[in-house]
């Protein structure tokens, strides 16, 4: 295979209302059936009038830009100060949902197209009708990548062509089956489209020749390349994640499990409350078998293989504030619990301890 990467020049300014098809017709006379046309986002966002007026500086264009953000998001990844890694209403994870402002003026903000495979769908098929050509249309736009610095430009909107070459079923010269190996070449061929486009250079659309054999209408589009939520396993950021997970672990299950809680579990809880406990809040974690054995047989409802936590008592003379702070204490063990994956019960302490509580785990 050979490919070819050819700029198209002269499209100028788009503005809301123009043609696509006969700028990029006109300015490309050239076309041949077969050519892949990677057209940048924005430019199709711009002829769709999917601009938005914000002011031009200050504190009121950040607001207006966070209501913008919010009415674009159908869930937030990730939040680091102002950054913001959102998943769109389209399905795609990226920083601040695609809103751009660059290359346009600065009392605007130009927003994803609003369906970029019917976008490209609609190109494809005015450049067939009208000037009989055959070509493959992919709608690009910039993204970063997870664990990678950089950005890349990936497909939005793809129409003419599959979105992803399946190689699964097919044998390597080493004679292995391949198994899972799904090529997202509508990306590979945007990111390629990008090495001439630029960013500052005004060439809103580039070229491939060589690719394609021939055009094939998919009704799927690029959709084929948003992960189903039931097989992403990064779903949240990093403290995201962690927050729905205490979130979680929050609604406790009352009650221990069937066998004995791993220690190594329950030391972990522990740990990870040690160091917002009120002064005086003792945890023991009992592992003694005769201890648990006289545990069992002291305290009602204990259940006789369970792992046991001894609450400590608060330092004395306890006063309403300082049962306040064990409760919250208290709860904070149990919610480090269950994100370990530990359930438990709260049970009164045996007859004259000094504990305030005790737990099952």
């Amino acid at each position: 295979m050979r490919l070819e990467i050819l700029p198209v020049l002269g499209i100028g300014d788009v503005t809301e209302g123009d043609d696509l098809a006969a700028l990029i017709a006109t300015a490309a006379p050239w076309l041949r059936d077969g050519d892949v046309l990677v057209v940048t986002s924005k430019i199709v966002s711009k002829a769709e009038g999917r601009l938005v007026d914000v002011p031009a500086d200050g504190p009121e264009r950040l607001a207006a830009r966070d209501e913008v953000l919010a009415g674009e998001t159908a869930r937030v990844v990730a939040s680091r100060g102002a950054t913001r890694i959102v998943q769109t209403h389209h399905g795609f994870v990226m920083a601040s949902a695609g809103i751009d402002a660059s290359n346009v003026d600065k009392t605007r903000l130009v927003l994803l197209p609003k369906d970029p495979d019917a976008s490209a769908r609609a190109l494809r098929a005015a450049l067939r009708e009208r000037y009989d050509l055959d070509v493959a249309v992919i709608v690009s736009d910039t993204m970063g990548r997870p664990w990678r610095n950089g950005l890349t430009d990936v497909a939005l909107g793809v129409a003419g062509m599959p979105a992803i070459r399946d190689h699964r079923g097919e044998i390597d010269p080493y004679g292995n089956e391949l198994q899972l190996t799904q090529m997202a070449v509508v990306d590979e061929l945007a990111g390629a489209g990008e090495l001439i486009k630029g960013k500052c250079d005004q060439v809103p659309v580039a070229v491939i020749r060589g690719y394609l054999g021939g055009t094939r209408d998919d009704d799927e589009g690029a959709r084929a390349l948003v992960r189903d939520a039931s097989l992403d396993l990064f779903s949240l950021g990093t403290t995201e994640a962690r927050a729905a997970g205490l979130r979680e672990a929050a609604t406790l299950a009352d009650g221990p499990g069937p066998d004995p809680a791993d220690p190594a579990a329950v030391d972990r809880a522990i740990a990870a409350v040690a160091g917002v406990v009120a002064p005086g809040t003792v945890f023991t974690h009992v592992t003694d078998p005769e201890v648990r054995a006289g545990l069992a047989a002291a305290v009602p409802g204990w259940p006789a293989p369970a792992t046991g936590l001894v609450l400590g008592a608060p330092p004395a003379p306890v006063d309403p504030a300082d049962l306040v702070r064990f409760g919250a204490d208290l709860q904070r063990l149990r919610t480090a619990l269950a994100a370990e994956g530990v359930p438990s019960a709260l049970l009164p302490p045996p007859p004259g301890s000094t504990a305030s509580a005790t737990l099952a785990v």
